[in-house]
C-alpha cells in the first residue's frame, strides 16, 4: 500500500466510477481498477459493491474513506505548511462558489491590493462542497446555505433580502409586494436541488403549503434573471442583482415572508491548514462584504491565529 494507491482509491470513491476517476488522474482504466484490486487484496477486503461495470462504496469503503482522507489531509496541509514558510506575500487561494458573480467584487478588490496572489475557482453547489474541502481541494467554499459536517466552520458575509423577479410587462410589475400564495399560479424559474435558491423556494412553498409551476430548473442560477427578463417566468433574486443592474432587466417585488433571505458565508475545514495568503484573503472578505447583521460573527470556529 503507497500514497499513490490512496489517492487513487480516494478519487475513484468520490467519483463512483472508473472512467471518471481515471480521466481526472490521467491513467489508463485497466490500470486504475487493477490499482483499486491490489489496495483490496493488502487490506483483505473489498472496498467497493460492483455491478457490472458500475461501483458504488460499501460500509467498508465509506469507514477507510474517513481515514484515507485525513491521512492524505495531513500530508497535504504539511506540504503547504513548508511550502508557505519562505515567502508570505504570494501564494494560492481557492475558492469554491454556486456562481461567481457574487465573488466578483471581493476577488477584483483582492487581486488589487494583493496582485502577486493567485486563484482557483471552481462551480459548485452545497451537496459537493463538504467533500471539496475535506479534500482540501479548495480553501473555502461560500455557500448560500448551511453544509452538513461539524469539522466545517464559517464566518458569515452576507446576509440580504431575495426579491421576486418578473418580467418588466407583468401584471405585477408596478405591485411593491406579493404573497407566496400568489405564486403558485405562476410559471416558476429556479434551479435544480442542491442550490440555495431551490432550496429558499421549497422551504417558503412548503411553509405556506403550495406547489409551484416550474418552468425551469437547471445548473445555471446566473441565467435566471435573463430568463425572467425574456418573460419566461419569475423567479427568486437576490438583492445584490439589482443593485448591479448588470443582467436583463426586469421588475423587482418584495416577499412577504420574513426569512425570504440569503445569507453567504465563508466556510473552511476545522483541520485544514490555510496559508498566509487563504487568512489574508479570508479576512479581507470579512471587512469588504461588513454585513451589519453579521459583524463579521464566526460559527464554531478556530481563533484567528491557527
Amino acid at each position: 500500500m503507497d500514497l499513490q494507491a490512496l489517492r487513487y482509491f480516494q478519487t475513484v470513491a468520490r467519483h463512483q466510477h472508473i472512467s471518471r476517476a481515471a480521466e481526472e488522474l490521467m491513467v489508463a482504466q485497466p490500470s486504475l481498477s487493477r490499482a483499486v484490486a491490489r489496495l483490496e487484496a493488502d487490506l483483505g477486503t473489498v472496498l467497493f459493491d460492483r455491478q457490472g461495470r458500475r461501483i458504488r462504496l460499501n460500509a467498508q469503503g465509506e469507514a477507510f474513506l474517513r481515514r484515507v482522507e485525513r491521512v492524505l489531509g495531513e500530508l497535504d496541509d504539511a506540504r503547504r505548511e513548508l511550502a508557505g514558510v519562505p515567502g508570505e506575500a504570494a501564494g494560492t487561494v481557492s475558492v469554491a462558489a454556486e456562481t461567481m458573480l457574487t465573488l466578483t467584487g471581493v476577488l477584483a478588490g483582492f487581486r488589487r491590493a494583493e496582485p502577486g496572489v493567485g486563484f482557483h475557482l471552481h462551480q459548485a453547489h452545497a451537496e459537493a462542497m463538504p467533500r471539496l474541502l475535506r479534500d482540501r481541494r479548495v480553501d473555502f467554499c461560500a455557500a448560500s446555505q448551511p453544509l452538513a459536517g461539524g469539522d466545517l466552520c464559517g464566518r458569515e458575509l452576507l446576509r440580504e433580502e431575495v426579491l421576486l423577479a418578473v418580467p418588466q410587462d407583468h401584471a405585477w410589475a408596478a405591485r411593491r409586494s406579493v404573497r407566496i400564495e400568489e405564486l403558485a399560479r405562476e410559471p416558476f424559474v429556479v434551479p435544480r436541488p442542491g442550490y440555495w435558491q431551490r432550496a429558499l423556494a421549497d422551504r417558503l412553498f412548503e411553509r405556506a403549503g403550495v406547489l409551484p409551476t416550474i418552468v425551469y430548473e437547471g445548473d445555471e442560477p446566473g441565467a435566471m434573471q435573463d430568463l425572467i427578463g425574456a418573460g419566461l417566468g419569475v423567479g427568486l433574486i437576490p438583492a445584490v442583482a439589482r443593485e448591479a443592474g448588470t443582467r436583463a432587466a426586469v421588475a423587482w417585488l418584495r416577499v412577504e415572508a420574513e426569512d425570504c433571505e440569503r445569507v453567504l458565508t465563508l466556510v473552511w475545514h476545522r483541520d485544514a491548514h490555510l496559508s498566509p495568503a487563504a487568512r489574508r484573503f479570508r479576512d479581507f472578505a470579512a471587512g469588504h462584504f461588513r454585513a451589519p447583521s453579521a459583524g463579521g460573527r464566526k460559527t464554531g470556529c478556530p481563533s484567528p491565529a491557527e
